[in-house]
């Protein structure tokens, strides 16, 4: 699944956390050597590394980093080293209590995960932050939006692959009455749908109702709700039927156009690189007709340019 180029040695997390040092001293730093260590090193390795690091040097090797890096590379970096259910945690809490509320990335961030990746990152969240996930999108969101949020973390789905056809076309001809068929839209079956079900089952949903209707589930999802609600049942059913295809599509947006959406960048890269990032690469070259490390090249530069790289490999 990962696009790591892992050691195929085992690596000794002790001389890491030397050479990482040694990196560091003296005048600037020598980031060539930071980025090759810490970018072919899985997420355990990543952890006794710096656990070695304390040990040895009594700081924390984030704070290291932290007054040696600087801009957007020391920012992936300091996500980088978390395990993922940290860095989801952390883009989190930022997403929704920082100067800047960005809903968006909360959105993509909770819409896109399994219900075990979840479960997991929630209880990191508690531990790291001393407050419950749902207290804080309680807190910074409102309407139908925090409606689905709450129950999309609360609910635990099915992960599997397996449906039931029955079930499904009951869903879609709820979907078509609570939406197409009626003057206004009936929310709450939306939420009810988008969260209680898998993404097999919603997959098959999308399926049923185009053939059922003619017309597609995203398309009705557009005309009958608005802004951040619809971005969520957007993000839950793009990833039900194609999660690479979806975070393609992020990062393209991210990089498209004048100056370069960098905290969307760095959060899929980053986030994304351990889960499914060999998949998002076919799938952005397949739209785009050009490499994800092409475009990553053309909008970054420096050392930034050299770790985001590093991540998605070249292939």
């Amino acid at each position: 699944m990962a696009s790591l180029t892992l050691p195929p040695a085992l690596t000794n997390p002790r001389q890491d956390a030397i050479d990482l040092h040694k990196a560091f001293k003296g005048m600037g730093c020598d980031s060539t050597t930071v980025i090759n260590i810490l970018t072919h090193r899985d997420s355990m390795q990543r952890a006794i590394i710096q656990q070695e690091y304390r040990t040895m040097y009594s700081e924390d090797l984030s704070r290291r980093i932290s007054s040696e890096l600087s801009g957007h590379h020391k920012k992936a970096m300091l996500l980088w080293i978390l395990d993922p259910a940290g860095r989801d945690a952390t883009v989190l809490r930022d997403a929704l209590s920082g100067d800047t509320i960005d809903l968006r990335a909360a959105t993509e961030i909770i819409c896109s995960r399994t219900p075990s990746q979840l479960q997991i990152m929630k209880q990191t969240y508690h531990a790291k932050f001393g407050t419950y996930l749902e207290h804080d999108i309680g807190q910074r969101t409102s309407g139908d939006h925090q409606k689905l949020l709450l129950a999309y973390v609360g609910i635990p789905r099915y992960e599997g692959p397996e449906v039931d056809p029955t079930i499904v076309t009951h869903d879609a001809k709820d979907l078509y009455k609570a939406g197409e068929k009626r003057l206004g839209t009936d929310e709450k079956t939306f939420i009810r749908i988008f969260a209680e079900r898998s993404w097999a089952h919603l997959a098959s949903v999308a399926s049923a109702y185009h053939h059922m209707y003619d017309r597609s589930l995203e398309k009705v999802v557009k005309s009958e709700t608005s802004g951040n609600f619809e971005v969520a049942l957007l993000t839950i059913l793009r990833c039900a039927e194609n999660p690479a295809k979806y975070f393609a599509k992020v990062l393209r947006k991210s990089m498209k156009g004048m100056g370069t959406d960098d905290s969307t960048l760095i959060r899929v890269v980053v986030t994304r690189t351990e889960i499914d990032m060999q998949y998002i690469k076919a799938e952005y070259y397949k739209k785009y007709k050009k490499s994800l490390a092409e475009a990553i090249h053309s909008e970054t530069s420096g050392n930034y340019r050299t770790f985001l790289l590093s991540l998605v490999g070249s292939h």
